[in-house]
């Protein structure tokens, strides 16, 4: 793996673009980390020590070379004795009257991911393959408990043709999480049984659907609306720009 290919896993990894990863670790501008990935050239060191400053979890030689494990060795834990913990309790209890429920939750962390709005989807529609397009893009912090790989995006939904008033139904105005399934696994069976679809279709846009079929030998998928007023139709593989599995509602309205 190339440094250049180092930097954009870590960068990746951590839920960053180009512009908000530059900002993280000190760069007045992304001209650095851009021109380092597109161009794929070797990192310097000190842009090397400013990734491990800001992200002490890996490794710096690895970082920097290439060598040794990506992570470093965990420190070990100080453990606390029954004991140890008898006393906390007792003067938590002395000093105050109240012992809160409130507790932290280890191993919880964030990815900060692109977000296409309404308002953004015909501009989405043109800068789609243009990272310089995608770094400009509003980012959400995703809470997330394990790393996540690949390419992802945050979309607005529109309508009503995914409502069914059941618990299944994906409604106007949901923030959705999508991971981008790679062109080169189009000419396989899709995962259809597993996942809602976001299509990226070049000409009418951006829609969330249940794909029921996917021809493979033709390359024509039929999507589905799980709303009964809305018809099944097919769609060619060729007229998508982009494929996404819904992986999970990030954020919904409880207006009445």
């Amino acid at each position: 793996m190339e440094g250049w290919e180092r930097i954009k896993l870590i960068m990746e990894q951590e839920g960053y673009n180009k512009n908000s990863f530059s900002a993280t670790i000190g760069l007045n501008n992304n001209v650095t980390i851009t021109r380092l990935i597109n161009e794929e050239r070797k990192p310097s060191r000190m842009t090397c020590e400013k990734i491990a400053q800001r992200f002490p979890q890996y490794n710096p030689n690895w970082i920097l070379t290439g060598e040794g494990e990506m992570y470093r060795e965990k420190e070990k834990e100080t453990v606390s004795t029954p004991i140890d913990r008898q006393e906390e309790v007792q003067k938590a209890n002395t000093n105050s009257q109240f012992i809160s429920n409130v507790h932290p939750i280890e191993n919880i962390g964030f990815m900060n991911v692109p977000l296409v709005h309404l308002r953004a989807q015909c501009g989405y529609l043109n800068g789609y393959g243009d990272q310089e397009y995608i770094d400009t893009l509003p980012t959400l912090p995703v809470i997330v408990d394990r790393t996540y790989h690949g390419n992802y995006r945050l979309f607005e939904a529109e309508g009503d043709s995914m409502d069914d008033g059941s618990r299944s139904s994906i409604c106007d105005g949901d923030i959705v999480l999508g991971r981008e399934v790679r062109r080169d696994l189009w000419q396989y069976h899709l995962h259809i049984n597993d996942w809602y679809f976001i299509i990226i279709h070049r000409t009418e846009g951006i829609s969330i659907k249940k794909i029921i079929s996917h021809d493979v030998e033709h390359g024509i998928i039929t999507c589905h609306s799980l709303n009964d007023m809305f018809r099944d139709y097919q769609l060619h593989l060729d007229e998508i720009a982009e494929l996404y599995n819904l992986i999970k509602i990030v954020d919904r309205s409880a207006r009445l």
